[in-house]
C-alpha cells in the first residue's frame, strides 16, 4: 500500500523485544523527584516546604499562565526541594519526597453524570486540575490545547502510531485498557464536538486492533483507522495529512487545518481525572534495547529515579553505550541515571556500543537522500550546511523551524552527518535573531 504522506523511512522496529512479559509490573521508588517544569510553559511554584507531610495525588506546584500542576506520586515527606537533573539535560527545580510506603492518598472526587450532562468547562478545569499534558513527548497542557480547539475543529484524533523503534507503552495501553481510552475520548468529543472522531494506529499493532474492535461499538462515534507502519506517522502533522488528506501549512498548528490529536495515553488520563478525580501521577513506560536484561512495560510513578526502573528490569549490559530518554529517533541521551520519569517520559531505551553507528569524520555527499525522506519536504543538507555558517537568514527562507526533529534524514545519510542536532541549533540561531 502507497504511503499516505511525503517522505518517511522504515527501520527495524524491535518492538517485539518490550512484548515478551504480557503483565505489567509496578515499581514503587524509595524516594521519587517531582520536576517543576514538566510541561511546555512556565515552571510550576512549590506549594510545600522540606518537612512537610503530603499524599499521594496532592498538588503540590502550581504556577500562573500557560501552566499546570504538578501532584506527590507518593505519600511521604519532603526531604528537599533544589534544582535536580532533569531529562532536558538542565538542572530544574524539584521536590524530593521520601516514600512511606503507605500510599494515604488524598479524597478524589470523580464526575459521574452521564456523558450528554458533563459540562465543558467542567471537564477542561477538571484536566488542567489533574496536570495533564500531551503524553506523547509534546508534553503541551491539555486543557490549553483542547481550549483552543473548541469551535475551530471537525476532527478529532486519537493518536496510537507509536512509530519510533523500540516503544511499545501505548500499544500496551490499547492491549490491555482500551476502555479507559475510548471513555477519555467521549469526554473529549463532549467538549469538542467534532464532526469526527478517530483512533489511529499502524498495522503492526495487530493485538491492539483486535482489542480496540472488540468493544468499539460500545462507543458510537468513534471510528478505528488502522494506516500502513512507516516512521514518522506519528507526527501529528503527518498523520492529519495520512488520515484527512490535509496539509497544515508551514508554521501553523493542526487546528488551522481543523483537527485536533492528542495521544491515547492522554486520552486516558483525561477519563481519570474526570471520571475518578485523579491526577496524572503516573504512565505506563517501555524500558527497551539491547543493553537491558529484561525489556518490557511498568507501571511508574512520576518521579521514579531512571536507575530504579533499570535495576527492576534487571541492570545494563556492561558495554551499555548510552541511555536515551525516549526513543531511538527523537530521543535525548542521558548522562545521569538519576534524572526521573516525567509525565512525557513514555520510553528509556539502553543501547550497546555496537548500535551506535555514528562517524568520526562525518562528510556529506551530496546524494540528496535526506530531502527524498524528510516528512516536512524540507532541504536538509542545505540547512546543515547554513546552520554550520551561522546563516540565520537562509535558515528562515528554508523554514528550519518546520523541521519535527524526527530523524529520517540521519537515519538515510550515508555520510553519518549529525542533522538533527545541527538543526536543533539552527532553530534556536533563528528564535534568538528573531527576539533581538
Amino acid at each position: 500500500m502507497k504511503h499516505l504522506f511525503f517522505g518517511g523511512i522504515h527501520p527495524k522496529y524491535n518492538k517485539e523485544m518490550s512484548t515478551q512479559i504480557t503483565t505489567f509490573h509496578s515499581i514503587t521508588p524509595k524516594q521519587v523527584v517531582i520536576p517543576m517544569q514538566q510541561h511546555i510553559g512556565a515552571p510550576c511554584t512549590p506549594l510545600v516546604a522540606v518537612g512537610d507531610r503530603v499524599l499521594r495525588g496532592q498538588k503540590i506546584g502550581d504556577g500562573e499562565g500557560l501552566c499546570v500542576p504538578v501532584h506527590a506520586s507518593v505519600s511521604g515527606t519532603v526531604v528537599a526541594i533544589e534544582p535536580r537533573p532533569h531529562t532536558s539535560g538542565r538542572l530544574v527545580n524539584a521536590i524530593v519526597i521520601e516514600n512511606d510506603f503507605q500510599d494515604a492518598t488524598v479524597a478524589l472526587s470523580g464526575n459521574d453524570l452521564p456523558l450528554e450532562q458533563l459540562d465543558s468547562d467542567e471537564i477542561l478545569h477538571a484536566v488542567r486540575e489533574a496536570g495533564i499534558v500531551g503524553m506523547g513527548g509534546a508534553a503541551f497542557p491539555g486543557n490549553v490545547k483542547a481550549l483552543s480547539a473548541m469551535g475551530n475543529v471537525d476532527t478529532l484524533i486519537a493518536n496510537a502510531c507509536e512509530c519510533e523503534p523500540y516503544i511499545t507503552a501505548d500499544d500496551s495501553l490499547l492491549r490491555t485498557d482500551p476502555e479507559h481510552v475510548l471513555e477519555g475520548m467521549q469526554i473529549l468529543k463532549q467538549v469538542l464536538k467534532p464532526n469526527r472522531a478517530i483512533l489511529a494506529v499502524e498495522d503492526n499493532k495487530a493485538e491492539a486492533i483486535a482489542k480496540v474492535n472488540s468493544i468499539l461499538k460500545n462507543y458510537p462515534g468513534i471510528e478505528l483507522a488502522v494506516l500502513p507502519t512507516r516512521y514518522p506517522q506519528g507526527a501529528e502533522k503527518q498523520l492529519i495529512q495520512a488520515l484527512t488528506k490535509r496539509e497544515v501549512p508551514p508554521g501553523q498548528l493542526p487546528v488551522s487545518v481543523g483537527c485536533a490529536v492528542f495521544n491515547v495515553s492522554t486520552y486516558a488520563a483525561i477519563y481519570r481525572a474526570v471520571r475518578l478525580g485523579m491526577p496524572l501521577i503516573q504512565r505506563i513506560v517501555t524500558i527497551s534495547g539491547e543493553a537491558i536484561a529484561e525489556p518490557q512495560n511498568f507501571i511508574v510513578r512520576i518521579g521514579t529515579p531512571f536507575h530504579d526502573l533499570i535495576e527492576v528490569a534487571g541492570g545494563l549490559h556492561d558495554k551499555t553505550e548510552r541511555v536515551i530518554s525516549g526513543g531511538p529517533m527523537m530521543g535525548i541521551a542521558q548522562s545521569d541515571l538519576a534524572v526521573p520519569v516525567i509525565k512525557a517520559t513514555n520510553s528509556i531505551l539502553c543501547l550497546l556500543k555496537d548500535q551506535n553507528g555514528a562517524a568520526e569524520n562525518p562528510v556529506c555527499l551530496r546524494c540528496g537522500k535526506c530531502v527524498s525522506v524528510c516528512p516536512m519536504r524540507l532541504q536538509p543538507l542545505y540547512m546543515y550546511r547554513f546552520t554550520n555558517a551561522g546563516r540565520v537568514e537562509e535558515l528562515k527562507r528554508l523554514n528550519v523551524l518546520d523541521c519535527i526533529e524526527c530523524g529520517s534524514c540521519a537515519f538515510t545519510c550515508p555520510g553519518k552527518l549529525p542533522l538533527v542536532e545541527r538543526f536543533r541549533k539552527g532553530k534556536q540561531m533563528v528564535r534568538e535573531a528573531s527576539a533581538k
